[in-house]
């Protein structure tokens, strides 16, 4: 199984937010959209870092006050070293990577261009979808042997 049939059974769809936005307004959009991540981008939508609740946490931890942190730019918070995955990528690779890297979120490319964002959850329920497949399948031929 692939990255690319995670992203058919739950969409392609990535919450982006500009580099330069407000600290404040990942925070709203994080709890609006009710994610753990958000990716960050260029002006011209290229991925160039990754903002999760850590990252958020970490940075409201060293910051003095909270005013100076929701104006803080994102960029200022963000994990910029972002780890990235093809939709070609086997989801084992993906599960030893995000797990090797202790990562939560990987983002999509495909070209250059976003493609979509997979969560360490959603890599653990496709594992546990396959695995109920098999268990079914083999039940299945075990009743008709």
């Amino acid at each position: 199984m692939n990255v690319e049939t995670i992203l058919s059974r739950k969409g392609s769809d990535v919450h982006t937010i500009s580099r330069t936005s407000a600290l404040g307004d990942a925070v709203r959009l994080l709890g609006e959209k009710n994610i753990g991540a958000v990716v960050v981008t260029e002006a011209d939508g290229r991925c160039c870092g990754i903002l999760s609740e850590r990252d958020i946490v970490r940075q409201l931890a060293a910051t003095a006050s909270p005013e100076e942190y929701l104006a803080m730019p994102v960029d200022r918070c963000m994990t910029a070293d972002v780890f990235t995955c093809a939709k070609s990528a086997d989801i084992e690779e993906v599960l030893a990577l995000m797990t090797r890297k202790r990562i939560r979120h990987l983002p999509i490319v495909e070209d250059g261009a976003l493609a979509g964002i997979v969560s360490i959850g959603d890599v653990v329920k496709a594992k546990i979808d396959a695995a109920e497949q098999e268990a079914e399948s083999l039940r299945s031929y075990i009743a008709t042997a």
